[in-house]
């Protein structure tokens, strides 16, 4: 595994789920002090702030993100800790498109989306996105979620950072099984 996949994969451990790993503190939005990480993390996964710079920047998934004044790092989303990233709610695209394996989506047919370990159910603007993230957990399946119709029945809908589209479940009545 390359240095940039180690190094993103790390933190993501330690930014999204697990903190405590290496003693890190998070604020309440998610921050953590790029400095502090990088003293902590000697014993783990040695950091330097090139490295996590470059981590940040060239990452396809915008999975991070520094503070304006460079003295941060946080992930933009996809978190299993508790983190405020204060997203407001947004008007959502007529149709988005959730990625997962085919052997979920029976249950999905039963219970909807639902965030599980996670802080909220992740969407993708287009199905390529969708099938990528699908093909991560087995044979990939694309649902399409009629968010604008979930959005005028008064569910919240954000977008990250990095353009990935969030909220706390999908009800069944909204996806469209057609795609898997």
């Amino acid at each position: 595994m390359n240095d940039l996949v180690s190094t993103s994969k790390f933190l993501s451990l330690v930014l999204r789920h697990r903190p405590e790993v290496i003693g890190l503190s998070l604020d309440e939005a998610g921050w953590a002090d790029i400095d502090t990480l990088i003293r902590l993390s000697q014993a783990h996964k040695p950091l330097t702030r090139a490295l996590i710079e470059q981590v940040v920047e060239e990452n396809s998934k915008q999975r991070f993100a520094i503070s304006d004044d460079g003295r941060r790092i946080r992930a933009n989303q996809g978190h299993s800790i508790e983190i405020e990233l204060g997203l407001q709610p947004l008007a959502p695209p007529r149709l988005l498109y959730h990625g997962t394996a085919t052997r979920f989506v029976e249950a999905i047919r039963r219970e909807g989306l639902a965030k599980r370990s996670r802080q909220h159910v992740h969407l993708s603007a287009d199905a390529d996105t969708a099938t990528a993230v699908g093909a991560r957990h087995g044979q990939p399946a694309v649902l399409i979620v009629r968010a604008g119709e979930m959005a005028a029945a008064g569910h919240a809908l954000f977008r990250s950072e990095n353009g990935v589209w969030l909220t706390d479940a999908v009800p069944v009545e909204f996806i469209d099984f057609s795609g898997e």
